[in-house]
């Protein structure tokens, strides 16, 4: 009984993240494609994209920068508050997938949800999975 819970709980979650960016990408005036510091001029450029430092191998988030770029990529089908919609919740996603697995699922999307590796640079891809890995 508690692999099974365990199991639904565990696929709820992949259908929850497979949806999470079902709204694509929604910047129709901003190119991101090979911009590997900044969102089209409208997040900051951050230490760790100017060092190399990849926040996807456990460095720091650069919050301001991945709400930005939430907001621009996310919000259609995950709510500005991250509660869900057409895409699932993301409040506590962090306390179910790492940061590699939810970084993963961003870039080559899957069970609804659109990839982004190509429409969003390496780190901010990286930065956003940091920042919803802190969601728990």
């Amino acid at each position: 009984m508690v692999k099974s819970k365990w199991l639904i709980a565990t696929a709820g979650l992949a259908l929850a993240l497979s949806l999470s960016a079902c709204g694509g990408n929604n910047n129709a005036g901003n190119n991101n494609t090979g911009n590997t510091t900044n969102n089209g001029g409208t997040t900051t450029n951050t230490p760790e994209a100017s060092t190399g430092n990849n926040a996807g191998a456990g460095g720091t988030v650069d919050a301001s920068a991945a709400e930005e770029v939430y907001k621009a990529n996310c919000v259609g089908c995950h709510a500005a508050d991250l509660s869900g919609g057409m895409g699932p919740n993301l409040q506590k996603i962090g306390g179910t997938l790492k940061r590699d697995q939810i970084s993963d699922k961003i870039h080559n999307g899957g069970g609804g949800m659109p990839a982004f590796k190509g429409q969003l640079s390496e780190d901010e891809i990286a930065n956003l999975a940091g920042w919803l890995e802190s969601k728990k």
